[in-house]
């Protein structure tokens, strides 16, 4: 009988190796590499049948055929029970895709998938696989979210298997064969056939290609919840995330009520959709107009501009808040919160040049309210604008939004999707834009009872927004 070998394997990307080293000659990640033993060669593995079995059998291998005679069939999208949830989905989940949900410990990941899995079970059998919790300790969050008369067993039934074999788990799939189903977590399972420990890249591997396998098979839904590492990104191999049809992120602050679920891979719908929940004391609660999440109770003041950030198909109003104070060093401080810090650098370096303030000799703190990151372009004037004002100690009219991208010669280029962002500003009773020029809004404007200021550079947009000169004395 063969002898196990040992081997350094990368928890990143898989890279196997003979001997350690401090960094992956794979990805290049440092301090990547875990020792494991490798299963000797006559040890047991599942392995497909190659050309030489196929000809001992004496089967038919499979034929190739014309795209054209490939038959259809309609699947249908199976709804999640949160619109949010399908919205960033793409319509709903799709019969045999896999579906991988990350986020930090504690956001709310099992809590979310347990309500959507809460509702399904009302039309469609669900099996919700708990690797890391007992059955009674999922029982207790079953009955903190209060479940709405829950149907018993038949084909509207909501199942618990608490276990980590990999063996049982495909076992009860194959039994059951429900229409969707949870597997919290995929680092938790384990194959008994592989000699790492859960968690490890040959593991994860191994137990997600089985699932993947299975649901492709039945047409099950499968949504598999993700750790993530130190870093913020899913854990275990890169290879996970190629494997399944979509990846979703669940985020938030730790100090904060409100959670983001974001598309980061969609195979079956847009990427950069964004979904909004609130946590409270029952559960998840989606947030139908998140505008309110970012924008500030109270009236406009020095040093805040609003913007309307898109993501993917949704507008939405977000407060920038700018403090700008002299320095006491030699080098001026920048931070900002919720938008690149190279950006602000960038942005300010073009209102020194183009408007002759000398920023360089103050310090300058940018936050976004609400916690979201912004990273499109479009932000770049309500940045601009709320540095200014909080310079020269001025205050933006009420009802006034900004949406531009800023040229580092002080042009302002067009934007994306600019009518669906003013008619989300009309909406929440926003009169006043400034926009570039040559927009092309027609009689949008009209229609929508607002009040377009076109600008040609960051000079003009500010003129109008504030009023006044920014660069006079």
């Amino acid at each position: 009988m063969g002898r196990a070998t040992l081997s350094f394997v990368c928890q990143s990307c898989g890279a196997q190796a003979r001997q350690f080293f401090g960094r992956c000659p794979g990805c290049g990640g440092w301090n990547t590499l875990v020792e494991q033993a490798s299963p000797p060669p006559d040890g047991r593995r599942r392995r497909a049948p190659g050309a030489a079995a196929i000809k001992e059998l004496g089967a038919r291998p499979r034929r190739s055929q014309p795209i054209q005679a490939v038959g259809e069939r309609p699947l249908a999208r199976l709804a999640s029970g949160f619109d949010e949830l399908d919205r960033v989905l793409g319509g709903g989940l799709v019969p045999g895709s896999l579906v991988l949900v990350g986020g930090d410990p504690g956001i709310g990941k099992s809590t979310l998938l347990l309500q959507a899995a809460q509702v399904m079970a009302r039309s469609c059998s669900v099996l919700y696989v708990s690797a890391e919790e007992s059955a009674q300790q999922v029982k207790l969050r079953w009955r903190r979210l209060g479940p709405d008369a829950s149907p018993g067993p038949g084909p509207g039934s909501l199942q618990l298997l608490a276990e980590t074999d990999l063996e049982l788990v495909l076992q009860e799939l194959e039994s059951l064969r429900p229409a969707v189903a949870i597997i919290d977590s995929i680092q938790a399972l384990h194959d008994a056939e592989l000699t790492s420990a859960p968690g490890s890249v040959a593991q994860v591997r191994e137990c997600a290609a089985a699932l993947q396998r299975l649901a492709k098979r039945q047409d099950t839904a499968l949504l598999l919840v993700g750790h993530v590492t130190k870093e913020g990104m899913l854990a275990g191999p890169k290879v996970l995330e190629h494997l399944v049809d979509a990846v979703l992120t669940f985020e938030g602050d730790r100090f904060a009520s409100h959670r983001l679920l974001r598309a980061a891979k969609n195979r079956f719908g847009a990427t950069h959709e964004l979904g909004v929940f609130e946590m409270r004391d029952r559960g998840l609660v989606e947030v139908t107009n998140p505008s309110e999440l970012f924008l500030g109770s109270e009236g406009p003041c020095a040093g805040t501009a609003t913007i309307v950030a898109c993501e993917g198909t949704r507008p939405l109003l977000v407060e920038l808040q700018s403090l700008v104070s002299g320095t006491s060093y030699a080098s001026p401080r920048r931070t900002a919160t919720g938008i690149g810090i190279n950006r602000l650098h960038q942005i300010l370096a073009v209102l020194e040049k183009h408007l002759g303030l000398p920023l360089s000799r103050f310090d300058c703190y940018l936050a976004v309210a609400g916690g979201l990151d912004v990273e499109e372009p479009a932000a770049d004037l309500g940045v601009a604008a709320a540095v200014v004002a909080s310079y020269r100690d001025l205050t933006l009219p009420a009802g006034t939004v900004l949406v531009g991208e800023l040229g580092l010669g002080g042009q302002l280029r067009p934007v994306g999707q600019l009518e669906l962002r003013l008619q989300e500003a009309a909406r929440l009773g926003f009169h006043r834009a400034v926009v570039p020029r040559a927009s092309g809004l027609g009689s949008l404007a009209t229609e929508l009872d607002l009040q377009v200021l076109e600008a040609a550079t960051v000079a003009d947009a500010l003129v109008a927004a504030l009023g006044v000169d920014p660069a006079a004395d």
